[in-house]
């Protein structure tokens, strides 16, 4: 609604009206010249009538003039809003006008009514006093020519236009009334074009128009544009009277839940922030620790308790008061009686008591000390894991173990950011935290199962501060965000290969070696600890079942193949369980197990471990490996065929065995004169088999059995039965070292061999070694394998 008492000076606009759209000019009874009417804020449409205020002296003059002498005047849109227009301020085209009625208002003012009849083009202004005059020429508006599409775009037009008024709220004025009413489609696009908030520049553009199609096309693009825009408006303010009917209904619940918990005695949230303050006075940290954790709690009491935030501070801060922070459990400084409980969980594994042993003795004269970081290596079974809890124990700390197995996320070890929803701690810092004290026993099992790089980091290198005893001292973890001191914890670490560790980590460790048990300590292991365990756990008496040394021999030679003890436990579990069974069905039964009855409650022996040769053969020889489960013994098979000096090589062999397996061949032909061979390469074809074909096998530790092999059928010298080897060779016939040489020796004693060839420089291995692992065995060390004809063939 326009206020009339406003319109002073300003030609305003107020509601349209539709006049007569049959009235034509009679253009031969046309002046020359006509009066000219500045339209300041608005443009005249043909045949809809704007009522007009007019403020200007000027203005005033001529309406009055008009009116009284009925003359036709033309009214043009002004570019600018200037109070004293010149002709370069008046746009050229506008509409002739007829005055019909003029209103006298407040202070002189006047509103004229007007009928709009036709455009005229304004060529010049001729006069300015007592008002503008100009010449002109008609200017008959070719938009009224419909096209025969008028009825789309009309009735586009007037479902827009009336929509729009709609979403404004206008749903009774008089516009949407006349857009309903007219059916002339020129006169519809016209009075909307009136209608339309626009800038006079782009309505003139319009007026100018002399299609009807583009100026009703451009008035439905600007009426369709505007209802885009007012969808929006409503959308934007629907969303915001909900989410303030939502934030007025939570602030009313909030407030009644407000009032029952203090009816109640209190808020959670209170009690939650009370509690962390009791927690927090008894904590050792230092002041840098306090300070955060003070500005972290006023955070949380700031927040509002629904929302996510709050979780993730409160989470935080729990974790935070229940750290050890510098608390830390008193060693057993008693050597003599850690030993003693190490001797009763453990039999054997000497050089780790004894390294255990030397960092209390440390420990207790300097008081303080970091804590070692060992890793032990074995395969699988021989007790690295259990004797992490055996340390514990001997020394009187905690115990908290975690597995590596498959970590594939480094956020295991460091823990998330906070700025996620569910954030954690990282594995270490939990374990410790369950400990509640800082200088537990912590077992890392498994270490060489961390995988490496992934799309979630690199555990392994994360690992690296964790194992650093140069930088554990200010562990940082990304969920706690605060630097934790970890030196004081004693990591141990096991693995059952260095191969896939990474060598930085590798460096950070002390390694110790755990092979595996020969047959007396398997003996040893299962009189001691395995059957009072099975025992214990199956509710039977000591002198309910009695085992002896023979049978168990048995069980360790002819239904085990490891070297640990877990496959002889399950097998000694296996017998208490059919003891028990005898026993419940209140059944006869010897005391004794007899070896006679292992095949009807075990079954056959399912893993009797290979023997010597029952004699001394040609072109077989035994030879020494290494497996991930301890050492065992194989046999190189060679024959000889008419051909053409080929070489075959069966047996599932890798890249590096082949490579062996050439080298000595090559070396057998170009020293066959030395080694006493007669035959002629070229006129035979070798072929060279290790048994076992499903098995893969790889090293280059079986170069001097393959030497044999071949030495042996190319003589016709047959190899002896109890001899066994293992080393590397070279092209010049150079024996080097190999590794394994413990689980070596364990598999040639399982196998009753007596002797065994190994590299010169293997030696210092062997004196390693305790005296019981070698009783029975005889070594022969050599340089060349020059030397083991005489050692390992008859004459």
């Amino acid at each position: 609604m326009v206020n009339l008492e406003n319109m002073l000076d300003e030609e305003l606009d107020i509601t349209p009206i539709l006049t007569d759209g049959q009235k034509q000019l009679n253009e031969t009874n046309m002046p020359p010249t006509i009066p000219i009417l500045p339209f300041r804020g608005n443009v005249l449409f043909p045949f809809v009538s704007i009522p007009i205020a007019a403020g200007r002296d000027k203005s005033i003059k001529l309406i009055e003039d008009a009116f009284r002498k009925k003359l036709l005047i033309g009214v043009v849109a002004q570019r600018s809003n200037a109070n004293e227009p010149q002709e370069k301020d008046m746009y050229n085209v506008g509409c002739i006008v007829q005055v019909k009625n003029i209103l006298t208002i407040n202070d002189g003012n006047r509103v004229v009514f007007v009928d709009s009849i036709e455009r005229f083009m304004l060529t010049k202004i001729v006069s300015d006093d007592p008002y503008w005059t100009g010449e002109y020429t008609v200017y008959p508006d070719n938009a009224r020519q419909l096209p025969k599409n008028h009825s789309a775009l009309t009735e586009s037009i007037r479902d827009n236009y009336i929509k729009l008024i709609q979403m404004m709220g206008y749903t009774n004025g008089g516009n949407m009334i006349n857009v309903r009413d007219i059916k002339d489609p020129y006169q519809l696009v016209n009075y909307v074009a009136s209608l339309f908030d626009l800038p006079v520049s782009d309505k003139q553009k319009l007026l100018e128009m002399n299609d009807f199609t583009k100026r009703a096309t451009k008035i439905l693009s600007y009426l369709i544009k505007e209802v885009k825009l007012q969808e929006v408006k409503q959308q934007i303010q629907n969303k915001v009277f909900s989410d303030m009917d939502k934030q007025q209904r939570d602030y009313l619940l909030t407030q009644q839940l407000k009032t029952i918990q203090e009816e109640l005695g209190g808020s959670p949230s209170e009690k939650a922030v009370e509690e962390l303050k009791s927690k927090a006075k008894h904590k050792k940290w230092t002041k840098e620790v306090s300070d955060i954790f003070k500005k972290e709690l006023h955070k949380l009491e700031s927040m509002h308790n629904a929302s996510p935030e709050y979780s993730v501070q409160l989470n935080y801060l729990s974790f935070m008061v229940e750290l050890p922070w510098n608390e830390y459990s008193s060693d057993n400084f008693d050597l003599n009686k850690a030993k003693e409980v190490l001797d009763t969980d453990h039999y054997g594994l000497e050089k780790v008591k004894e390294r255990i042993i030397e960092y209390l003795a440390v420990l207790k004269l300097k008081g303080d000390m970091k804590s070692p970081i060992i890793c032990l290596v074995g395969p699988p079974g021989v007790g690295k894991t259990s004797l992490g809890k055996s340390i514990a124990a001997a020394i009187g700390r905690k115990y908290v173990r975690i597995a590596l197995g498959g970590l594939s996320d480094e956020s295991e070890i460091r823990g998330h950011r906070r700025t996620y929803i569910g954030a954690m701690p990282g594995r270490i810092l939990t374990s410790i935290n369950k400990a509640k004290t800082s200088n537990p026993v912590f077992v890392l099992d498994e270490i060489d199962k961390i995988t490496g790089m992934t799309i979630n980091g690199d555990p392994s290198s994360a690992m690296l501060e964790v194992l650093d005893p140069e930088q554990n001292t200010a562990f940082h973890d990304n969920f706690l965000d605060i630097d934790y001191d970890l030196s004081k914890v004693m990591f141990i670490a096991t693995a059952n290969t260095l191969s896939s560790i990474h060598p930085a980590l590798l460096d950070r460790m002390e390694i110790i070696d755990i092979s595996g048990y020969i047959e007396e300590e398997k003996l040893q292991i299962a009189k001691r600890h395995l059957i009072r365990k099975q025992l214990k756990e199956h509710g039977l008496k000591k002198k309910q079942i009695t085992i002896n040394d023979s049978v168990l021999k048995v069980l360790i030679n002819e239904y085990t193949r490891e070297s640990g003890v877990r496959e002889l436990e399950r097998t000694i579990t296996k017998l208490i369980r059919y003891r028990a069974v005898q026993i419940a069905k209140e059944e006869k039964y010897n005391t004794t197990i007899a070896i006679n009855e292992l095949q009807k409650i075990l079954g056959l022996p399912r893993a009797a471990h290979e023997l010597q040769l029952e004699s001394d053969t040609v072109g077989v020889v035994t030879g020494l490996a290494w497996t991930a489960v301890g050492g065992e013994i194989l046999f190189v098979e060679a024959s000889l065929s008419k051909g053409k000096g080929s070489i075959n090589l069966t047996g599932n062999l890798g890249e590096v065995m082949k490579e062996s397996a050439t080298l000595a061949y090559q070396y057998l032909k170009a020293n066959s004169e030395s080694l006493g061979i007669k035959q002629d390469f070229e006129q035979y074809n070798l072929h060279i088999h290790v048994p076992e074909g499903a098995t893969p096998k790889d090293g280059p530790s079986a170069g001097v059995t393959i030497f044999t092999a071949i030495l042996s059928i190319f003589t016709n010298r047959k190899v002896k039965r109890n001899v066994a080897m293992t080393g590397e060779i070279t092209l010049r016939g150079k024996v080097l070292p190999v590794g394994g040489i413990k689980e070596k020796i364990l598999a040639a004693k399982r196998s009753k061999i007596t002797e065994i060839i190994l590299s010169e420089q293997n030696k210092k291995d062997i004196e390693d070694i305790p005296a019981l692992y070698l009783e029975g065995l005889k070594f022969h060390y050599i340089k060349t394998i020059q030397e083991i004809p005489a050692i390992a063939m008859t004459k």
